[in-house]
Parts: C-alpha cells; sequence; structure tokens
C-alpha cells in the first residue's frame, strides 16, 4: 500500500519584479514553483489590453501586469497539489516569446518546505488559506530604486521583451509599487527584508 507523503509547507514569496524573489530562492536551494509560468498565452482574448501599442497598425499590448492576463485557478490547484501529494504539473513559460512551451513536474522529493514566488503571489494567498494548506505569506520589501536596477538589468540582459516594451513597463511598475504592497499586505502578506525571508523559508 502507498504511504501518502506528509503534507508540505508553502511559503509564498510576494514582492515587485526585481525585488530578489529568485535569488532568494536560489540561495536557499529549496523546491520553487515559478508563478509567472502560469501567464496566458499573449494571443488569448481573455487578455487584458494596456492602451499603448508596440507598433504602427498592431492591437494595444496586452497589459502583463494585470492578474487577468494570469491562470489564477491552475496556479492555485498545483499549489494544492503540491502541499497534498508532493506533486504538480505546472507549464513551461517562455517570457521572451510570451507563450507557453510544455509542461513539467514540480516533485518535492520529500522536501517539507516548497517556495512559490512571483508577480500575483498575493492573488492565491486567499485561494491557499481556503484549502487549508499550511503556508507563510510573505512580501519582499526593498528600497524602490534598488529594485527598478535590478529589474531593468535583468530583463535586458536576459531579452525578455523589446527595449521600448522594458523602458515603459519599468516606469509603470515603479510608480505602481507602493499600490502592489498596500494590496499584497492586505491580502495577508507580511513585509519582511531579505534576511528575515531567508529565515522563515529555512525554518529557523
Amino acid at each position: 500500500m502507498a504511504i501518502s507523503p506528509a503534507p508540505a509547507r508553502l511559503v509564498l514569496l510576494a514582492g515587485p519584479s526585481g525585488s530578489g524573489k529568485s535569488r532568494l530562492v536560489s540561495a536557499v536551494g529549496c523546491p520553487r514553483v515559478n508563478l509567472d509560468d502560469f501567464y496566458r498565452d499573449e494571443d488569448d482574448p481573455a487578455n487584458p489590453r494596456t492602451t499603448t501599442t508596440v507598433g504602427a497598425g498592431e492591437e494595444p499590448a496586452v497589459d502583463w501586469d494585470d492578474v487577468g492576463s494570469w491562470d489564477f485557478v491552475a496556479a492555485v490547484a498545483a499549489l494544492v497539489d503540491l502541499c497534498t501529494t508532493g506533486r504538480a504539473e505546472v507549464p513551461v513559460y517562455d517570457i521572451s516569446a510570451s507563450r507557453r512551451t510544455g509542461t513539467r513536474t514540480v516533485d518535492l522529493g520529500g522536501a517539507s518546505t516548497f517556495v512559490a514566488e512571483g508577480l500575483f503571489a498575493p492573488e492565491v494567498v486567499p485561494g491557499c488559506r481556503a484549502a487549508g494548506i499550511a503556508m507563510d505569506a510573505l512580501y519582499l520589501d526593498r528600497p524602490r530604486v534598488q529594485t527598478l536596477l535590478f529589474r531593468f538589468v535583468r530583463d535586458v540582459s536576459e531579452h525578455r521583451k523589446p527595449l521600448p516594451v522594458l523602458l515603459r513597463r519599468g516606469v509603470a511598475l515603479f510608480r505602481a509599487e507602493p499600490a502592489l504592497r498596500r494590496r499584497a499586505l492586505a491580502s495577508g502578506c507580511r513585509p519582511v527584508g531579505m534576511a528575515e525571508a531567508l529565515r522563515v523559508v529555512r525554518g529557523v
């Protein structure tokens, strides 16, 4: 008879793009779910649109900072599966192509804690709490200018989007960061610095 795995603890790591969420997880070395992989394909008709266009004669660009561009239901389901069974199928998303390219299996391998991080992490806090899984919800709180610079260097080096898009998005995210923080805290996340976030993930 198969033995069910012990329930795992989820650490939801929220924070603005470029705040160091991925670097923190890499430093700890625990299993990770990248919530940005749950973005919808660029041509999904359900995507919200901005008021600007990428080029002449083109339709308005997708508003990737609107939660409507992201598959909330699938993200919550995957996190609950990981907490309860230790395994889940998650999308593989190519940000530069703005579409999913496949799926992969995340297997906790008996790990007692895993991290899910991404721009929309606060959006899944209520759903995960309603599912009754063990979790901590953190907001990585860092200086806005530092985050702006880290984000721009990362996005340019990874060729995530055309440079004009990165510049517009960078300015928009900088201006929106205080509101993002307020929403995250209202959803149940607590603000922490990098050192405290590391302690929580490590369980010390």
